[in-house]
């Protein structure tokens, strides 16, 4: 994983397998290449300044009207284009058929079907593809999408600028500037009394079909994709018909029923993580992995418990030396000892935790179900002034908050986008998951409501927030319209699972191996090492004060004492 340069936006590259010389680009996934959001802009301009030799255009097989409309785009590029009909294997269970060489004819470019899921020709698409960029062919006339005046005024507008675009990207670009792509028209940097003779053109045409450029082009492609649709696929159900997907979406959905079954859900994500599996998983690796005699499987289990058998509880070894010295101060300096000795050779809790709260909601993606408790709760969130998109950082912000704040960059609104990095962090990270089970644990007996109880305590405190900053001239005004595309739902296989779980949880055992590992041990270093009596060395426990920690935290420590934090043990934290 790695970022583009100057924006939050990752990105994959790879090769391919048996081809060494072939570099497959994964753009982030986009429905357009209008300019909405950093997403659809980091694509289009890798697909225009980087030139790749052929694109493989990915599309969901169930949905293709809506997919389409990016193979639209994708064309009109001067690019040799693939189509891949992914999620062949619903399509089928549907009992739909798709004729994919009269789809191919209408579109001009190649179709093929794979089924990511089942592993069925994803690699025949990826050959493919290459057959296409090795060909070095000229892309043909492309399909006619556009109509009469609109035709018309996109055809005048290519001749007008010609000479200011490379001439594979003469019709894209066009059609961008007929919809006054802001981004394109600051690209091309025009002619002042060009762009006023263009400008007449759209007018003319606005005023034809009594509409916008931008819903001009909208309209005319959504009627085009209908037409290449007719006959190249045959629905089994009617139209007017509901799927059992449908059906599952108008319950989990619906206004009143949304957030009650979110709160279920999130209270058997948090119950299986926190207070049972999780549970369980934390204390052998406390108690087994990590602890005294290393115990894996049973093994050497028994022999520990029967030497620890006398000391099973560290109130027998204080009692003891209680009763044989009679000093209560002795008792309270082994129950400390006892309790640091504990607390260095235990595991860490929230890694296990993590691990399995990371693995229920990996399933509830896999299931399909996450998409519809988001656009449950999105609906809610709207009527108090957020965006509806606003929840899927929250939701992210669970597990950190950082990469919480980067997924906010899908908000195309700049004021919803604020608002929502300014609330994000209310909701409790996964950093926040061990004190919420110590309070759990110490003051609530264990009870499984106080997690996720804690969970939407933040997201009431996001909701009050929302409310208050919407009063404020900043952030005056309605949110943008929350609409998201419900993916079917489905049985996850197991390896698409742990494939998910791997690729998530090496990403943060390397950033934890180097960024943190890193700063672990500046943090130990510094708090551990100074000077005393003139000589550098590393320090014992009463000497704490004189480390190099210390000293920087000692300096700064008067700036906040007014607010509580007069020493340096609390500034350094």
């Amino acid at each position: 994983m790695g970022n583009w340069p100057g924006v939050t936006v990752e990105k994959k590259e790879g090769k391919l397998k048996k081809h060494d010389n072939v570099i497959i680009m994964d753009l982030p996934g986009i429905y357009s290449l209008s300019p909405y959001t950093l997403e659809e802009v980091v694509a289009r301009n890798y697909l225009i300044g980087e030139r790749p030799d052929a694109i493989l255009n990915i599309i969901d097989g169930t949905n293709l009207e809506r997919n389409l409309y990016l193979t639209t785009q994708l064309i009109e590029l001067g690019i040799p284009v693939l189509v891949a009909v992914n999620m062949m294997d619903l399509v089928r269970k549907n009992g739909d058929k798709l004729n994919l060489t009269k789809l191919s004819e209408r579109l001009g470019c190649p179709v093929v079907e794979m089924s990511a899921l089942k592993s069925e020709g994803c690699m025949q698409a990826a050959e493919a593809a290459l057959a296409l960029a090795e060909g070095k062919k000229q892309v043909e006339e492309q399909p006619h999408v556009f109509t009469g005046s609109v035709e018309h005024a996109i055809a005048h507008i290519e001749e007008s600028i010609q000479g200011h675009v490379e001439p594979r990207f003469l019709r894209w670009y066009a059609i961008k500037l007929f919809e006054r792509d802001s981004k394109v028209q600051e690209e091309l940097n025009l002619p002042a009394d060009l762009m006023a003779h263009l400008e007449q053109h759209i007018a003319d045409c606005e005023a034809e079909l009594d509409d916008d450029a931008e819903s001009i082009v909208t309209n005319q492609r959504y009627a085009y994709i209908n037409k290449v649709m007719d006959g190249a696929i045959q629905k089994a159900a009617a139209a007017h018909s509901m799927s059992t997907s449908d059906k599952i979406d108008s319950i989990v959905t619906n206004r009143i029923l949304a957030l009650p079954i979110f709160a279920l859900v999130m209270w058997l994500v948090y119950y299986i993580s926190v207070t049972t599996v999780g549970t369980i998983g934390t204390d052998w690796a406390n108690d087994g992995v990590f602890g005294d005699g290393w115990h894996l499987f049973g093994i050497g289990t028994s022999a520990y418990e029967e030497a620890a058998e006398p000391y099973d509880d560290a109130m027998n070894v204080i009692n003891a030396f209680v009763e044989a010295d009679g000093s209560e101060a002795l008792a309270a300096a082994i129950d400390s000892e006892s309790e640091d000795y504990d607390g260095r050779n235990a595991g860490h809790p929230d890694a296990v935790v993590g691990g399995v709260r990371l693995f229920a909601v990996i399933l509830c993606k896999g299931f399909g179900s996450l998409g519809q408790l988001l656009a449950g709760i999105g609906h809610i969130l709207g009527g108090f002034g957020l965006s509806g998109k606003s929840f899927i950082p929250i939701l992210i912000g669970t597990g950190c908050g950082v990469p919480g704040i980067m997924a906010s960059r899908t908000i195309e609104n700049d004021r919803d986008r604020k608002m929502t990095i300014m609330t994000t962090t209310f909701i409790p990270c996964g950093a926040k998951l061990p004190f919420i089970a110590m309070v759990a644990g110490a003051i609530f007996g264990g009870a499984s409501w106080v997690a996720p109880s804690a969970y939407f305590l933040g997201i009431a405190a996001i909701i009050c927030s929302g409310i208050i900053l919407k009063k404020t001239k900043l952030f005056v005004g309605d949110p943008a319209p929350f609409v998201m595309e419900l993916p079917a739902y489905h049985m996850p296989t197991v390896g698409a699972i742990l494939r998910s779980m791997w690729e998530r949880g090496s990403s943060f055992i390397k950033k934890a191996g180097t960024i943190i590992l890193l700063s672990t041990i500046v943090v130990w270093f510094t708090t551990y090492f100074g000077f005393v009596n003139g000589s550098f060395g590393m320090l014992a426990e009463d000497q704490i004060d004189s480390s190099i920690l210390g000293t920087i935290g000692g300096a700064l420590a008067w700036i906040f004492a007014p607010l509580g934090f007069g020493n340096w043990q609390a500034r350094s934290r």
